[in-house]
């Protein structure tokens, strides 16, 4: 059962830095949250049924560790780097550079709640529908209502 945890965690982890990523702001943070969310789930791994993939299961303990434990701490959050996703801003005055879009995304989905950063991050991923209704634990409906109305929020926000 070791032997097989580590090696799923090894071939998922990038699921966990990326979450942790999205709610730190520095290399420490980052790190302690990356120990408790492992922790968790060592505690949760007898409790896997390999009913879902080892992956989604994992982004739903990461993301609820995550998450609790910004909510007990308040800790202001810093988004995930999209490398493949650029993002178009319109302004007035001159166009951002790809590394300026980010830094405005970020900005951006920093002002989200803690489910609405979630369904971001996962929707970014490419994750489907369903595979965020299972991770979040809400309807695949709901997921769907939910990301159209991030997307206006996020369009007002970086749109005003």
């Amino acid at each position: 059962m070791e032997h097989q945890f580590v090696t799923d965690l090894q071939n998922n982890q990038n699921i966990v830095h990326k979450v942790c990523t999205l709610y730190t702001n520095n290399k420490d943070a980052h790190n302690d949250l990356f120990q408790e969310i492992t922790i968790q789930l060592w505690k949760a791994y007898p409790k896997f049924r390999g009913e879902a993939k080892f992956s989604t299961w994992m982004y739903r303990v990461a993301l609820n560790t995550a998450i609790t434990l910004y909510r007990k701490s308040k800790r202001t959050i810093r988004t995930q780097d999209y490398d493949s996703v650029i993002f178009k801003i319109k302004t007035d005055e001159y166009d951002e550079t790809e590394e300026e879009q980010l830094k405005l995304m970020y900005k951006a989905v920093k002002q989200l709640g803690d489910i609405d950063k979630a369904l971001v991050f996962m929707y970014l991923e490419d994750k489907d529908y369903r595979e965020i209704s299972e991770t979040l634990g809400i309807s695949e409906v709901n997921a769907r209502v939910k990301m159209n109305r991030v997307k206006k929020k996020l369009r007002t926000i970086l749109n005003p």
